[in-house]
């Protein structure tokens, strides 16, 4: 063999032994640095993960941001105590299944049964209560591997509530593939699938929940000292809290009154009236965010879905008559219970004679305020709808919120109509619309907003259901300023809004609302009743909207009952009365 050869070969050699040995350094470095080192996104290392491929886990709490009412109350996020079972290869002896079963209210063999099938942890729920104590004492008198008494926590306090505004969370696959992080968002995970939940779900994912975990070995036999451990995402900024402009004690009220009066559909919101906020939003049916039925939608807020508003809608002809020059205070008008043309009449039978401007508005005739539609342009309506924060949306909401996309706080919020855009508007059009009929649609929102923006002399604000979210560590996210609606349309005056606001005084003492004349404050407002169908008979749409106390207001509230028959009590008034007066004790 040549010399020239040889060398060949010690130098194949020598670089074959200097890889073999980098090699070896990389994989020793690899074990070393790996156990001690974050290899997930949840920063675990590959010794926890070899530990935890011999523990069984259940989660106790998903991570997720959690809302509260304007006073700190929870709205959601309630620890709930619950006996948990873990998969375990031998099960308690007979005596201390006996006790257990008992304590939770079920047979031994039932348990028996359940226990030695589970694959996972399962947590017992059977009566839906929650019964730390008993518990407790049965995990203390039958202490046995594979249970435990562990915390819980459900983000809603369960059964039926009003509270559609806040939603519900769902699992929703195709809205985390969008996310684009696996690892992070699990496709199980539980996101927002309406009301704030979807509104905030950006903010509220958080970084990883807490789960909880016993210790087996191979053979699922439990590893003697280890026992159940807890643990979560440490992170000093989340999950977050939002911090919403609802008052849970008079929402919970509200809820029981509507209850009470079996209300059947409809909806109440009632603002600030000084700030526009929204104290309380009750939607009717109620709906259990636990048990979501999507083709039953009561699930879906009435209070920012449109319907016909009847007589309410003269109070926007009113402004638009006014602003546009087309009638005074003081003119009369001559009632004779019929209008003439278009099939049209006063709900007055025999007529209110001679009657003036206000007192028209006062007693809801229909024929004054026929008259004043057909004097008015479709663009007059429409702009002075528009200038009282009707035909559009009027929930808080903002282009771009904090570098991302446009964020509207209120889920689902339909803007409403005024004129069908394909339609014909001619003089009876005008004369419909002019009674809130034909195809005017409001929401009970934009009809409490109008109340507000007479109480702020024209000025329309942007209803907010959220005014902050701060971190974990109380360090202030994001804040959500007082928004006011500046439309191309302008305002109406303030001695308009005026006007308006007196005339609705004259509705309780001297029209069509004097039932409310003895209600704990003195209240100003309108009433409307809309004809409309359901199933192919008639029905009526009742409303009611106003503000009190007249001298100082506090509120203003729009109530809308849906679908009631024709000639029956008008519930809207009453539901108005008993919450005004609800929110006169709230605030003695």
């Amino acid at each position: 063999m040549s010399l020239l050869r040889k060398k060949r070969i010690f130098y194949i050699l020598m670089a074959f032994t200097l890889v073999t040995v980098l090699f070896a350094v990389r994989i020793a470095w690899i074990q070393w640095a790996s156990a001690y080192k974050p290899l997930t996104a949840s920063g675990r290392t590959m010794n926890e993960l070899a530990v935890r491929q011999r523990e069984e886990g259940i989660l106790l709490d998903p991570g997720r941001g959690q809302f509260v009412d304007r006073n700190g109350q929870p709205l959601t996020g309630f620890t709930r105590w619950r006996p948990t079972l873990f998969p375990v290869s031998e099960l308690p002896d007979k005596e201390h299944l006996n006790i257990l079963a008992d304590r939770l209210g079920t047979t031994s063999d039932e348990l028996k049964t359940l226990w030695s099938s589970l694959k996972v942890p399962q947590h017992w729920d059977r009566d839906g209560q929650d019964k730390k104590k008993e518990y407790v004492e049965a995990w203390a008198v039958a202490a046995t591997d594979g249970f435990e008494v562990l915390p819980f926590m459900d983000r809603y306090p369960g059964g039926t509530t009003g509270k559609q505004w806040l939603g519900y969370v769902a699992q929703r696959p195709d809205t985390i593939m969008k996310i684009g992080n696996p690892r992070l968002f699990p496709l199980t995970m539980q996101v927002g699938a309406s009301g704030l939940e979807r509104t905030l779900d950006r903010f509220l994912r958080g970084t990883g929940g807490t789960r909880a975990y016993y210790s087996v070995d191979g053979k699922k036999r439990p590893l003697p000292g280890i026992g159940t451990r807890a643990e979560g995402a440490s992170n000093r900024y989340y999950p977050v809290q939002v911090r919403t402009t609802v008052d849970n004690g008079i929402q919970e009220r509200l809820e029981g009154i509507v209850e009470q009066m079996d209300v059947r559909e409809g909806a109440v919101v009632v603002l600030d009236a000084k700030q526009g906020d929204i104290v309380s939003m009750v939607s009717r049916p109620f709906f259990d965010p636990v048990h979501i039925d999507l083709e039953e939608g009561n699930w879906s807020n009435r209070a920012v879905k449109a319907a016909a508003p009847g007589s309410i809608f003269k109070t926007v002809i009113a402004a638009a008559a006014l602003e546009e020059g087309l009638t005074h205070p003081g003119e009369v008008f001559h009632c004779s219970g019929h209008y003439g043309k278009y099939g049209l009449s006063c709900w007055k039978k025999e007529g209110h004679g001679h009657i003036t401007l206000e007192q028209g508005f006062a007693r809801s005739c229909n024929v004054v305020f026929a008259t004043l539609g057909e004097r008015l342009s479709a663009d007059s309506v429409a702009r002075g709808a528009a200038k009282l924060g009707l035909n559009q949306k009027v929930g808080w909401n903002e282009s771009h919120f904090m570098g991302g996309d446009d964020l509207h706080q209120l889920d689902q919020e339909e803007k409403g109509t005024v004129f069908n855009p394909a339609g014909v508007v001619d003089g009876g059009a005008l004369a419909q619309t002019a009674l809130g009929q034909r195809d005017v649609t409001v929401t009970p929102l934009q009809a409490a907003n109008l109340v507000v923006t007479l109480l702020h002399d024209g000025q329309v604000t942007s209803p907010r259901l959220v005014t902050q979210i701060r971190y974990r560590d109380e360090s202030v996210m994001a804040n959500f300023p007082v928004h006011t609606i500046r439309g191309n349309q302008g305002q109406i005056s303030a001695r308009t809004a005026r006007l308006l606001r007196e005339w609705m005084r004259l509705v309780v003492t001297d029209g069509t609302g004097r039932t409310l004349a003895q209600a704990k404050w003195p209240l100003a407002g309108k009433s409307g009743t809309a004809q409309t169908k359901k199933g192919g008979k008639a029905m009526n749409h009742q409303w009611f909207i106003g503000y009190g106390p007249v001298s100082n207001p506090k509120y203003a509230v729009a109530v809308l009952v849906q679908n009631r028959p024709t000639g029956s009590e008008h519930q809207a008034a009453v539901l108005f009365r008993r919450t005004m007066d609800m929110l006169a004790e709230q605030g003695s």
